[in-house]
């Protein structure tokens, strides 16, 4: 960065969560196809070159944007709800969901990103709100097998309705044709990264979480589906 795109950084008062911000306001008013590093220096008044102060480019724009709306999940849920686990995964699913009404076109972001780590399932794309899913699972009688299949089941449920719902409020679910890259952006793998010493449940249970179970997902799913209509169909 030059010194007058320093100078016009320090004079615009920006810090990465304003740039973040920005960000997820163009991505909100304009669809996240007219998102660039260009766009949202316009939307704050500086040049582009200016936001390259707090993030490295497009793609880290992009996962911060993703970390901003998932790291506001754990604050959106309502304390009063998560003393047993079916109050906390109806208190979570309709956090999530809050998300993809009120930020319909970025929620294909969170639905779509590369996960940090393999065995993060989006939208849960969160190490600190899976251990919280986790531990919460566990803590009321569920085996570390069965805590892993409600986390698959959970995170397909939530997938499957809100990416459709999204996209019917208009959100642009097909893939981004521009390169995400400008700036030699790098991706951020904290998460990935992590030794999850502070997460001992997410540490204990990342091998069955990393099971590639999706073929018996969906006939579990597609089984469940036929029992509750003919469920109905009976009535």
């Amino acid at each position: 960065m030059g010194q007058q795109d320093e100078r016009e950084s320090r004079s615009a008062g920006l810090s990465r969560a304003l740039v973040v911000r920005a960000a997820l306001e163009l991505i909100d008013e304009d669809g996240l196809q007219n998102v660039s590093m260009r766009a949202v220096g316009q939307r704050l008044g500086v040049g582009a070159m200016a936001l390259y102060r707090y993030v490295s480019g497009r793609e880290d724009l992009l996962e911060a944007v993703v970390a901003s709306l998932v790291s506001g999940l754990r604050e959106d849920l309502d304390p009063q709800l998560t003393g047993t686990w079916q109050g906390y995964l109806q208190t979570l699913a309709h956090a999530v969901r809050r998300v993809a009404v009120e930020h319909a076109a970025a929620f294909p972001l969170i639905a779509t990103r590369h996960p940090a780590a393999p065995w993060l399932r989006p939208p849960l794309r969160s190490v600190d709100l899976v251990e919280d899913f986790l531990t919460v699972l566990s803590g009321h009688g569920f085996t570390d097998q069965q805590v892993a299949d409600a986390y698959r089941a959970f995170s397909s449920f939530l997938l499957g309705h809100l990416l459709l719902e999204s996209a019917a409020r208009g959100a642009d679910t097909a893939p981004v044709e521009e390169p995400f890259d400008e700036g030699d952006a790098q991706i951020p793998h904290r998460d990935g990264l992590r030794d999850l010493a502070d997460t001992p449940t997410t540490r204990r249970l990342r091998p069955l979480l990393s099971e590639d179970r999706s073929d018996e997902e969906f006939e579990v799913g597609l089984e469940t589906l036929l029992d509750r209509l003919e469920m109905v169909l009976s009535q």
